[in-house]
């Protein structure tokens, strides 16, 4: 049986659509500046970008956050009539944007639309006096979309349209690293069609797969499968429901989302325990598992490198693959809406995502959904 580590070298020696990383996450949000501060806040972002009628953008505004190599932007509409503003009543707060650092952003565009990609944005090169950014784009699940971004040649803080963000308000940041992988949930039996679009469209092997006998409890279920790149930079696993005696976490997220979108955006860090403990004294809350789940951790997980008695305090979640482990932790949503979450994580190693600790980690989002009336 292949290992990740095999697949993902298999995958990148035939690669159409080379992909850098994560170039940024945006959402859209009915109140970016409020919003821009919660990240600043609680996230420990830092500002770097603003666009709006000041530069000459008149149907919204746009704050770029930044904390080491993840950048966020949060972007609202400025009119009741625009795109935005109807995403925004559709939706609640959400991702739209999840935009990918390539080196060719109209190779890019070719390759995935003769694929069969749709297209969301010709190819088009914004230039100002620090240089040009070239940025194409795709349609993908619900009205999530992918944008090649290429900035190799742009040397402003963020890209054109686009002003440098000053702010004397700078709280420190948490560790907060890159995107690790960002998690899309769709409907009844689209999970395939949509990893065939990963696979067909953007070159993505199928690296790990997860069914209902994997994730499930008493009572819920769901079917998971991980797209990656040929490089493992750009990660997307995609789930879907599956029949369980009540609703699911991803049935209610695509009840209260209106759709299908982006679930959860993972953020690496190199010190978790230090990470989770800087957001929890900010505010941030976070999904709580059992103090049973520690009784026979090191049993099921092998020695780590960590005390048990801070991850325990923290509720932060290990599991182990053939190549190592990882540490994990799930917030809560963090809009009012039941929907889009973060989970902070810290590998040792591991490639994978966690498979050991689903069924604790999903038994504590029912007792969520429990609290809700949603189950």
């Amino acid at each position: 049986m292949e290992s990740t580590l095999e697949k993902l070298v298999q995958a990148t020696q035939n690669d159409f659509l080379p992909l850098n990383g994560t170039d940024y996450i945006e959402l859209w949000v009915g109140n970016a500046k409020q919003a821009a501060h919660f990240y600043k806040t609680a996230f420990g972002f830092q500002s770097l970008a603003y666009a709006g009628p000041e530069t000459g953008v008149k149907d919204r505004t746009s704050y770029v956050l930044v904390q080491n190599k993840m950048r966020l932007m949060l972007t609202s509409p400025l009119h009741s009539d625009s795109e935005i503003a109807v995403h925004h009543k559709k939706h609640g707060d959400g991702v739209k944007v999840l935009a990918l650092w390539v080196d060719d952003a109209y190779d890019a565009f070719e390759q995935t639309t003769k694929r069969g990609g749709k297209a969301y944005m010709q190819p088009i090169t914004l230039t100002d006096e620090q240089g040009e950014v070239r940025m194409s784009g795709i349609h993908t699940y619900g009205e999530v979309v992918h944008l090649f971004i290429e900035r190799k040649n742009y040397a402003g803080a963020f890209m054109p349209g686009f002003r440098k963000w000053e702010s004397t308000y700078n709280p420190e940041p948490v560790g907060l690293l890159y995107v690790d992988h960002c998690v899309g949930n769709v409907g009844w039996n689209q999970m395939n069609p949509w990893v065939s679009f990963y696979e067909n469209v953007m070159g993505f092997k199928n690296i790990l797969s997860f069914d209902d006998k994997d994730i499930s409890t008493e009572y819920s279920a769901l079917m998971s499968k991980v797209m990656s790149n040929g490089n493992g930079f750009v990660k997307f696993p995609i789930n879907e429901p599956a029949e369980g005696k009540r609703k699911s976490q991803v049935e209610e997220y695509l009840e209260f989302y209106e759709g299908e979108g982006t679930q959860h955006i993972a953020i690496a860090t190199h010190d978790i325990v230090s990470t989770v403990k800087q957001l929890m004294a900010r505010g941030v809350e976070f999904l709580k598992v059992p103090n049973t789940y520690y009784d026979d951790l090191l049993d099921r997980v092998g020695p780590i490198d960590e005390p048990l008695e801070p991850l325990k305090e923290l509720g932060i979640l290990v599991d182990r693959d053939e190549e190592g482990y990882l540490l994990q932790l799930f917030t809560k949503p963090v809009e009012d809406r039941p929907t889009m979450f973060y989970e902070i994580i810290q590998r040792k190693g591991a490639k994978s995502f966690g498979k050991g600790n689903f069924k604790a980690l999903f038994e504590a989002i029912e007792r969520e959904q429990e609290l809700r009336g949603n189950i």
